[in-house]
């Protein structure tokens, strides 16, 4: 069930990037702490990735879909996991759940091919 068309997946992607870097901030555990760096490393990331996907908000255009979708699939479920793979749960977990969880979600309901794609006959 793809519900998500691929142009309304990359607004999301833009504020989720920048969502992410800012997380650390709002949420207070800006220390330089892990995570910290994992929540600026997977919004640069996501920013990076989104600006070079073959869709519609795609600057370069290089990274097909699939790929991309792939990409926040795994790295939601790497994000999701963090605060028990790497020992912050005691501190902070939910916003990396929530996100991670989001990100799988998302990458699951969305359009494989962007709207501008031409139809296959």
């Amino acid at each position: 069930m793809h519900l998500v068309p691929t142009r309304a997946h990359g607004v999301i992607d833009y504020g989720s990037g920048l969502l992410l870097i800012a997380l650390p901030w709002l949420l207070g555990f800006a220390d330089r702490g892990l995570p910290q760096w994992l929540c600026l490393l997977l919004g640069f990331g996501l920013l990076l990735v989104s600006l070079l996907t073959d869709y519609e908000l795609g600057a370069a255009r290089l990274i097909p879909m699939p790929a991309h979708l792939a990409f926040d699939a795994l790295g939601g479920a790497f994000f999701a996991a963090s605060p028990w793979l790497f020992g912050f749960a005691d501190r902070v977990w939910l916003p990396f759940l929530v996100v991670g969880a989001f990100e799988v979600i998302m990458a699951l309901i969305t359009q494989r091919a962007p709207s501008d794609e031409p139809a296959l006959a």
